[in-house]
């Protein structure tokens, strides 16, 4: 990422300095290994073996920090340029998500500035547009694709038919994925940006309470069974305000209908739909990560700073910020999407249906397929509204019953 954004200023450093009216000068660089082969030629700038040197505020106007992590180093930087009142511009959104609240107060306090639009979704410059352009709105829904990797690997199972393990090792093979995709796959990565863009619409601190769910357990066959559904599988990240005011914020595979927008959004793209009061639905799309986008984000966040724009590092004063109340997930209503593998055999299909029965949900479609080599079947079953709680109840009561051979797949259906 340091790479990149010394290559925006190598070629673009003439009309950046134009559009902002300033230039830049890269004056001292650190990194984890000082001779490590890299794209950029680093000898012209001062080095430090110790990243905290660089807040030096009779060296430096602000600190770039593409560290990452939530904690550590990258976090120590953070606070001591912050502390010192060297404005900070960061791609670090584990770090922000985590600890924005405590960074921007220290902020405030010192008269630096933070900013971190190359958090949120690499090159899409959501954190501006929602600060800024929709700043006479009340937001009341975020909604999005906020994670590349996982994106890529769920496009590629419908595009070509690839299980996920499959797909996934030509995400890590492409370079989409790392070796150890945990917080890709997992929905963290995804959590940590849906929790910023939380604080920039509602104006609350960022928090990471907020259930999350991964697609590790999608299958080829749950691919398959959406398209015929009418829908298509994607990792969303959402927060929405409910009509009783309280945070919904979560993560997790939905089935989104295949004629809605962000159902096309394919490949490694990510893709956010905020939706204001006065502007209606709002939906921007582009690259969300690689050296590049990222480069391109921080330094539009370098420029604002040079034009002078020292607006709030959310949406109000860190002081403003306050929690909302959250919606307990148990409460939460929607359409559900069920997959079970079970025995063919008389009598499952009455175990089932009385699961079903005892909890209070009702099916609205229910798709069986011919036997399997191993005698078994597997059905697909969609249900009418019903709360979170009452389809954990029918999962539970499923686990039970012998005849259900694998661990039970439930996705929710997202009404876009």
């Amino acid at each position: 990422m340091g790479c990149g954004l010394l290559a925006v200023l190598a070629k673009n450093g003439a009309l950046i300095a134009d559009r902002s009216g300033r230039d830049f000068q890269v004056v001292t660089v650190s990194a984890r290994d000082k001779n490590r082969e890299r794209e950029a030629d680093i000898s012209a700038y001062e080095w430090h073996d110790d990243p905290l040197q660089l807040a030096d505020p009779q060296k430096v106007d602000v600190v770039v920090e593409l560290i990452g992590g939530a904690e550590g180093t990258a976090l120590d930087l953070a606070r001591a340029a912050l502390s010192k009142g060297i404005s900070l511009v960061t791609a670090n959104k584990a770090m922000i998500a985590h600890h924005g609240d405590e960074l921007a107060r220290l902020a405030e306090q010192s008269g630096a500035v933070l900013r971190f639009e190359a958090a949120v979704a690499g090159g899409i410059p959501i954190v501006k547009t929602v600060k800024e352009g929709l700043a006479a709105n009340r937001i009341d829904r975020m909604h999005g694709i906020l994670n590349g990797t996982a994106n890529f690997i769920l496009t590629l199972m419908e595009d070509s038919g690839a299980s996920f393990d499959d797909a996934l090792g030509q995400a890590q093979a492409l370079g989409y994925a790392e070796a150890d995709p945990s917080f890709d796959i997992d929905g963290v990565d995804t959590a940590h940006k849906i929790s910023i863009l939380t604080s920039l619409a509602f104006g609350a601190p960022p928090s990471m309470d907020l259930p999350i769910e991964g697609i590790r357990a999608i299958t080829d066959i749950d691919i398959a069974y959406a398209r015929e559904l009418g829908f298509r599988i994607k990792l969303l990240g959402i927060a929405r305000i409910t009509d009783d005011g309280k945070l919904d914020q979560r993560v997790h595979a939905c089935l989104v209908d295949a004629n809605e927008t962000l159902s096309k959004v394919g490949g490694a793209a990510n893709a956010i739909e905020a939706h204001g009061d006065f502007v209606g639905p709002c939906m921007i799309e582009g690259l969300g990560a690689g050296a590049g986008p990222t480069a391109s984000a921080v330094m539009a966040d370098l420029i604002e700073l040079a034009r002078g724009n020292r607006n709030s590092t959310f949406s109000m004063p860190a002081s403003k910020l306050k929690p909302l109340p959250l919606l307990e997930t148990g409460t939460r209503r929607g359409e559900f999407y069920v997959r079970l593998r079970v025995a063919d055999k008389a009598g499952v299909m009455a175990e089932i249906a009385s699961a079903l029965r005892d909890e209070g949900v009702s099916v609205e479609r229910l798709i069986q397929r011919t036997r399997a080599s191993d005698d078994s079947v597997h059905l697909i079953m969609t249900t009418h509204q019903t709360t979170e709680a009452r389809m954990q109840a029918v999962l539970s009561r499923f686990h039970k019953i012998d005849d259900v051979l694998d661990t039970p797949c439930m996705l929710r259906i997202e009404p876009i």
